[in-house]
């Protein structure tokens, strides 16, 4: 079964489904298309099937056009049924995996959709699973599905783990340029993972096993979580000191060993950082232990949008004025610049906590063009113009996400400007700028 597995990878016949098309499983299904493999693309949400199957992409910076042309010309399908995966050789799920209101892991996307495919696995497929999970999952998860198939995981079946990523935005690195952990159930599944990805991507890092792959992206993302809880707490003692934090790290980054520079900002945005940490955290009970580390990164981090309430509160009393009735302008809701991705965007839970304080809220990005559902009312809000008159009109502007295509010589006009990306001097003569 595997060299035949092997085999149809080799030679470009082996059929690729991706379960799962959002901002990682997209980018998996062009991969693997470019790759030159017939694909099929499987998604429950109709409205991501409908665009794609018009050639329309939902996630702005991902271009469809190639992919449109292989759909039309018949080498990849895009479907919301499930059974189009009794075609596969290889499947590679790519589902959500949030937290629940508890803040413990919902896996209940993963379990669906191994589920929905239970009756159309056979002999001969290797399943990769991409989603961001605590170790352990592959093996608790997938393998007793397989194993009540009567299946030989390693012999008749392939399981391995290989952890997404993707970075929405990032021009300097493209799915097929970032290499690719794998780690398999046995060293078979680990031969037959790393050969279908070796075709992919550029590189491969075989680890000892899934659990091994599934701590790598959680290390990974812990990495970046606590080192910008780090950032964020000692913005607010510099800014205690009357230091410019973003002039310490410039000055920092000149050191050629020993630093990287992570930067501050108004909280943890998307769905790796603010998230996948805490998978550790409630995996970790279950030895016994308390990842203290790992919560008191996520209490700094979930406190930013906080601290730049405050920051704005204390703006607008310099000015003589109440946050209740002041008109604020958010720039930028995305969670990061450059991209229209608004998952645990703090320029979100900004507009709920001032719209609860009284004011009056407008915002202006150029990548997302309507809100809705975000306020206690449920209407839907618009992007304004970025015009000076907009900036006028308004008591403030909060720079909450700092899109690289927006004019900031407009805010030289604003009466007040909360500043949390370190755009503007704090001591800038052209405008009241207060740093968050």
């Amino acid at each position: 079964m595997k060299q035949a597995l092997l085999d149809k990878i080799s030679d470009g016949s082996a059929v690729i489904c991706v379960v799962g098309l959002g901002y990682v499983g997209l980018p998996r299904l062009i991969s693997a298309m470019n790759g030159g493999y017939p694909c099929i693309g499987i998604d429950a949400d109709l409205s991501k099937v409908d665009s794609l199957n018009r050639g329309k992409s939902y996630i702005g910076h991902i271009n469809v056009d190639e992919l449109h042309a292989a759909i039309t010309g018949g080498t990849c399908q895009i479907t919301d049924d499930f059974a189009a995966a009794a075609g596969a050789d290889v499947i590679v799920l790519c589902v959500p995996t949030p937290l629940s209101k508890f803040r413990e892991p919902d896996l209940g996307f993963v379990a669906g959709a191994i589920e929905s495919l239970s009756p159309y696995l056979h002999s001969g497929q290797l399943i990769a699973l991409e989603s961001t999970t605590y170790p352990g999952t592959t093996e608790e998860l997938l393998l007793p599905t397989v194993n009540k198939m009567g299946l030989a995981v390693g012999e008749d079946f392939f399981l391995v783990y290989s952890p997404e990523r993707e970075d929405p935005g990032n021009v300097e690195f493209a799915s097929t340029s970032i290499p690719k952990v794998c780690g398999g159930v046995t060293e078979a599944c680990l031969e037959a993972g790393v050969h279908f990805y070796s075709h992919i991507t550029q590189q491969v890092v075989p680890v000892s096993s899934t659990r091994a792959a599934e701590m790598t992206k959680i290390l990974e993302n812990t990495y970046r979580a606590v080192n910008i809880a780090l950032v964020n707490e000692l913005k607010i003692v510099a800014e205690k000191m009357d230091i410019d934090i973003f002039e310490v790290i410039r000055a920092a980054s000149t050191k050629p060993f020993g630093f990287k520079a992570f930067y501050p900002g108004p909280g943890l945005g998307g769905h790796c950082i603010p998230i996948d940490p805490f998978y550790l955290t409630w995996k970790a009970r279950e030895y016994g232990l308390h990842t203290r580390f790992i919560e008191l990164a996520g209490e700094i981090n979930t406190s930013m949008p906080s601290y730049v309430v405050e920051k704005t509160i204390h703006g607008l009393n310099l000015l003589g004025k109440p946050v209740n009735g002041s008109e604020i302008l958010i720039l930028g809701v995305t969670y990061k610049k450059n991209i229209d991705d608004l998952r645990e965007s703090p320029g979100i839970e900004l507009i709920r906590s001032l719209s609860e304080k009284g004011a009056s809220i407008s915002y202006h990005d150029p990548h997302v063009s309507e809100l809705s559902d975000i306020t206690e009312t449920g209407s839907s809000m618009y992007s304004v113009e970025w015009i000076e008159s907009t900036v006028r009109r308004v008591d403030c502007v909060i720079i909450a996400t700092d899109h690289d295509c927006v004019d900031y010589s407009l805010l030289e006009t604003a009466t007040l400007v909360i500043d949390s990306r370190g755009k503007f001097s704090p001591t800038t003569d052209q405008c009241m700028v207060v740093r968050a």
